[in-house]
């Protein structure tokens, strides 16, 4: 059996009157890849800082038998100990000015580079770019020890994980398997629960209903009819009684089953949107955004040049490339081209100049999401107030859209002002979705959500009444909402109608078409080389095996041409 690494017992742990943690028991085994699950502020975090002994709980023990590394979701790594894993995540030196996605390299490749057998790593993703999160991927896989991982890429956690915690009301859940399986296990289990709940309701209610019928009938009895003897009173007072008494005795033991009627909770379930989000008036032409020789720069450096594309109405679009290629400079740069033509819903961001290569329908009315959200939101006002601000919906499905975005209670009355980030972003997101913009442009929508929340997130914008330009590294996301892609290469936009599975599927079928292409070419030549020794033979020649040889190149020729 693996040698336990680490085991914790009776933790508790709470801040002022909320408790976070009660787990009475947790091992982490030697070579075992843990997935770490909860909603924002369930307590992960803090439950990685217990286990590295960087907070020490209220109550309970931790024993540690091994190194600890931890990859904090913040902050600066001190030191970078191996030159060769500061180069695969291409970790730059500490100084000031270092991008968020350059922060997050340093951190995993400082805690990489300890001598640990167990990591404990804290959102790892975050900030990182598609190629940033494959060699992350590719690390984790090769790494030796124990790891914990709290992540909400279900790619990375479906990629590595064999075990997944689940916190939930301060309590740790066990399940098998990787992120997929969990979720049907979770899925399997709420059910259950929720048939067990509806089980003992309508028990609780068939017995109630039959004790207070019989309450009625045993006073009935009581009353004797108006026009009876007094010889034929006392006899149905006699019958009364025992009846009455029967009554009585049926009806303690319907109680006493009452009492005894194992309690069971409602089961938690997502809330359901009944409405159509998005705006009542659609955009009445083909295309929503039309680009034509777009140039774009940050700085001097150039990141695009002669870009042309169009966003179709209706469609969802993924932008993918790598950081600092120029997605945020491009969507920044269509919300200042709507915030120019006063078709802009919210603060404008500022953009580069492009003349008139931006063409927006005048029908188009744009919700714009950044990831600071100061323009975007009125901070000294409630979440609630900045939701219904431009929003075309009654409160009561504000509420709703809020509580699926994972605000729920007393929370939406909290001002903007005092929410974190995440919240605030939350909140953002709601407004747009809510407004009567038919045009989203969502620039990293997915930084700092749950898993929970970004399935939401999801399923709302599958169901939005509008057109969608998104960036998000979280490749689950993209491929989930998107129905067409747009990527940067090499200062030009490359456009496809589908998902990344079918995009790179006609890529491979491009390159085996250019790989036959130069084969065949190769062929024709030689053939043709061929003919021309045939019909003139040079010294040593043999016609009959270079007759041969043209047959034989004949055949793959037309084999290679289908």
């Amino acid at each position: 059996m693996s040698r336990i690494l680490l085991e914790a017992s009776g933790i508790r742990h709470g801040f002022g009157l909320r408790r976070v943690l009660e787990i009475d028991s947790l091992r982490i085994y030697d070579g075992e890849r843990i997935g770490l699950i909860g909603e924002n502020g369930a307590g992960k975090s803090t439950l990685l800082g217990i286990l590295a002994g960087e907070i020490v709980p209220n109550e309970g023990t931790v024993r540690r038998d091994c190194a600890i590394a931890v990859i904090h979701q913040v902050g600066d790594a001190d030191g970078l100990d191996d030159p060769a894993l500061s180069a695969k995540f291409a970790a730059q030196q500490r100084r000031e000015g270092l991008s968020g996605g350059e922060r997050t390299r340093r951190r995993i490749a400082a805690a990489l580079s300890a001598d640990s057998q167990l990591l404990l790593a804290d959102e790892p993703t975050t900030d990182l770019d598609a190629e940033g999160v494959a060699q992350l991927r590719r690390e984790l896989e090769q790494y030796r020890g124990a790891m914990v991982l709290v992540s909400h890429d279900r790619e990375l956690l479906d990629a590595l994980c064999t075990r997944i915690l689940h916190i939930e009301d301060a309590k740790l859940t066990d399940f098998p398997g990787n992120y997929s399986a969990y979720r049907a296990e979770l899925e399997r289990r709420r059910a259950h629960q929720k048939f067990e709940y509806e089980q003992y309701r309508t028990e609780q209610a068939r017995l109630r209903a039959s004790i207070q019928g019989n309450r009625e009938r045993a006073s009935q009895m009581k009353k004797a009819p108006s026009r009876m003897g007094n010889s034929e009173a006392r006899l149905h007072k006699m019958d009364s009684r025992q009846i009455s008494q029967q009554l009585h005795k049926a009806r303690r033991q319907m109680e006493s089953r009452l009492e005894r009627l194992e309690v069971r909770e409602r089961p938690r379930e997502d809330i359901e949107i009944r409405m159509a989000l998005g705006a009542r008036t659609p955009i009445p032409a083909r295309n929503a955004v039309e680009v034509r020789r777009l140039a774009l720069k940050a700085g001097e450096k150039k990141l695009l040049s002669n870009a042309a594309f169009t966003l179709p109405t209706g469609s969802r679009t993924a932008l993918l490339g790598a950081n600092g290629c120029g997605k945020t400079t491009l969507m920044r740069a269509i919300a200042a081209c709507a915030a120019e033509s006063g078709q802009l819903c919210g603060g404008a961001p500022e953009g580069a100049n492009t003349g008139s290569a931006i063409r927006i329908h005048p029908a188009a009315r744009i919700g714009w999401f950044d990831q600071t959200h100061e323009q975007t939101l009125d901070f000294a006002q409630t979440a609630l107030q900045n939701a219904m601000r431009d929003s075309i919906h009654a409160e009561s499905d504000v509420r709703t859209v809020l509580a699926r975005l994972g605000l729920c209670g007393d929370d939406v009355f909290k001002p903007a002002g005092v929410l974190s980030g995440g919240e605030r972003g939350r909140v953002a997101l709601a407004k747009l979705l809510l407004s009567d913009a038919n045009l989203l442009l969502l620039d990293e929508p997915t930084n700092h959500l749950d898993v929970f929340t970004l399935e939401a997130l999801e399923s709302l914008l599958i169901g939005y009444r509008g057109t969608v330009l998104f960036v998000s590294h979280d490749m689950a996301f993209a491929d989930a909402v998107a129905t067409r892609l747009m990527r940067f290469e090499n200062g030009a936009l490359a456009s496809f109608e589908g998902t990344r599975a079918e995009w790179a599927q006609r890529e491979r079928a491009d390159r085996s078409a250019e790989a036959r292409a130069l084969e065949l070419a190769a062929i024709e030549m030689r053939m043709a080389e061929l003919v021309s020794r045939i019909s003139l033979p040079r010294k040593g020649d043999d016609p009959a095996k270079l007759d041969a040889e043209y047959r034989r190149l004949g055949e793959q020729a037309r084999a290679l041409r289908g």
